[in-house]
């Protein structure tokens, strides 16, 4: 008979994921801004590859605070954005489009990242890891102004370029 499995066996296995999802944004984002167009843009997502950088070492504090090792899990979602993010690059390259197209793609890594570390937070309160969770919630409010940094891109500059 399987072994129960309990929240916390969750919240280690989603912590997992997204601790490899953020180290391979880390290796994307750089990508990323050597492609934009912008100067905003691309310095976005230079600031964003430090704040990832960030992001990881608290999920390594919680991997530490847990007495788990950091390691990751392979997050085919985030593998699947990151290769849409690369056919955009490809496919728009050159064109007047691919500064929203660009957005659109860090758009749908921001929200992967929002709802994984939305659920992660909230998993942390119900188990008493008021720490993690502080942790979690801080990196959230990252991921969030994040968001709304590259909507603002977007409806000032590169949807309107595109179009």
């Amino acid at each position: 008979m399987a072994q129960e499995k309990t929240l916390e066996d969750l919240f280690l296995d989603t912590l997992k994921d997204i601790y490899y999802a953020e180290k391979q944004i880390v290796k994307t984002l750089p990508k990323m801004a050597k492609a934009a167009q912008s100067p905003e843009l691309a310095a976005g997502f230079e600031q964003h590859r430090e704040e990832s950088e960030v992001h990881i070492e608290r999920l390594e504090q919680i991997f530490e605070q847990m007495g788990k090792p950091a390691r990751g899990k392979t997050c085919d979602a985030i593998l699947g954005i990151i290769e849409e993010g690369k056919s955009i690059m490809d496919e728009f390259k050159g064109t007047q489009a691919l500064d929203a197209g660009l957005i659109a793609a860090a758009q749908a890594v921001e929200h992967y990242e929002m709802a994984r570390y939305g659920t992660l937070r909230t998993w942390a309160q119900q188990l008493g890891m008021k720490d993690a969770a502080k942790l979690l919630e801080t990196t959230l409010g990252e991921e969030e102004a994040t968001d709304k940094k590259l909507t603002g891109l977007a409806t000032s500059e590169a949807n309107a370029k595109a179009a």
